[in-house]
């Protein structure tokens, strides 16, 4: 029995296809909130930490751009490489010592930076699997 239903739920490229599309489209949502909101405010963290104010734009790339990439199975690889670094300067501009802090309910401080940032590795590790736009499994 055990068995049977472990062969009906082996399917990992299906598994990888809910993980890219579940967070590519989660991550959307912040992006697109940026995109009608404005960034201002991370314009200011940038320069605040002595970066030029273009490079927040950088927050289209990883907000927008890379889930897109993550939901149509292109260059899923290099995308959730560039995602993962833009998790981590969310966290380095944002609040470093969060890693050491619980917020009020408990949890902790990095928690939902560092459920993108992880989900983005497993991205990296497993690739976009059979269901992709993308043709040539070299460049999935």
């Amino acid at each position: 029995m055990i068995a049977a239903f472990n062969r009906m739920l082996d399917k990992p490229d299906l598994g990888r296809l809910v993980l890219r599309v579940a967070f590519g489209g989660m991550m959307m949502f912040h992006g697109i909130h940026k995109a009608i909101y404005g960034i201002e405010g991370i314009v200011g963290m940038v320069v605040r930490h002595g970066m030029p104010a273009f490079v927040a734009y950088g927050v289209f790339l990883g907000e927008i751009v890379m889930p897109i990439l993550f939901i149509l199975g292109i260059l899923v690889r290099p995308a959730a490489l560039v995602f993962c670094f833009t998790m981590l300067f969310a966290w380095l501009i944002t609040n470093p010592g969060m890693v050491l802090t619980l917020d009020k309910m408990g949890g902790w401080g990095f928690e939902v930076i560092a459920v993108y940032l992880f989900a983005g590795i497993a991205i990296a590790l497993l690739g976009c699997g059979r269901y992709s736009v993308m043709r040539n499994p070299n460049l999935r």
